[in-house]
């Protein structure tokens, strides 16, 4: 059965046999669901994580590109695609893959901002940061570009009260955010009088990710057999 955040506290709040209408779970319940959102999308490669995002442009006569985060914040950056002619969207265009190349490659070929023509494609890039990359040599013109890679979705709220997680892995989330809440428990009050429990949580975890992790590989079997 799938998840959405009000379903998702009413669980939490049976499991821990605390009321969710409390201060304390109140406080605690941000830190749950932020520690059970990193650790499985860190652990787990997961398609849905993955984007293709073309909403930005680069500025002509400038090497540097920070990554658009309207569809959620780049974690890994595997492609970049510059769209040619300028000003054409990539659906129309034609795309320009650039190489991920080390920083002295691409200073070497990019040394400055100044474009040679108005014709420039940069043709490489490196990761100078996680917000921003550097293509070399400078774009000549404004040309769209296409950043494809793995994003970190917006997080579970009263404002967001689905994601991934709760519509597809909702035992994993709860196992996940039972591991957190056990241990937190402990002096919550007279119910967490069990130290085991954080350690039956995490072992429930590992056992459900295992399973979520054999179903992320078959999604992923037709892609990546034949490589």
């Amino acid at each position: 059965m799938s998840l959405d955040y009000t379903t998702y506290v009413a669980q939490i709040s049976n499991i821990m046999s605390v009321s969710s209408a409390t201060s304390q779970f109140q406080t605690m319940l941000p830190g749950m669901i932020d520690y059970a959102e990193q650790r499985i999308y860190r652990e787990l490669n997961l398609i849905a994580t993955r984007i293709i995002n073309s909403a930005s442009s680069l500025t002509a006569n400038n090497r540097v590109f920070t990554l658009p985060t309207d569809q959620g914040r780049f974690v890994t950056v595997t492609s970049v695609n510059v769209i040619t002619p300028a000003g054409t969207p990539a659906a129309s265009g034609t795309r320009n893959v650039l190489q991920h190349m080390p920083q002295n490659f691409v200073d070497y070929i990019g040394p400055t901002n100044t474009s040679s023509a108005a014709s420039d494609i940069p043709i490489a890039f490196y990761m100078k940061d996680q917000n921003t990359i550097i293509v070399g040599p400078a774009p000549g013109a404004a040309y769209n570009v296409e950043v494809i890679g793995t994003i970190r979705p917006t997080p579970l709220s009263s404002a967001n009260p689905t994601t991934f997680l709760t519509l597809y892995l909702p035992d994993l989330f709860i196992a996940a955010s039972m591991t957190f809440g056990s241990g937190y428990q402990r002096d919550f009050g007279s119910q967490a009088d069990n130290p085991a429990q954080a350690v039956s949580w995490e072992t429930q975890y590992e056992k459900l990710f295992a399973s979520a992790n054999a179903e992320e590989l078959r999604k992923k079997y037709n892609e990546e057999a034949y490589k």
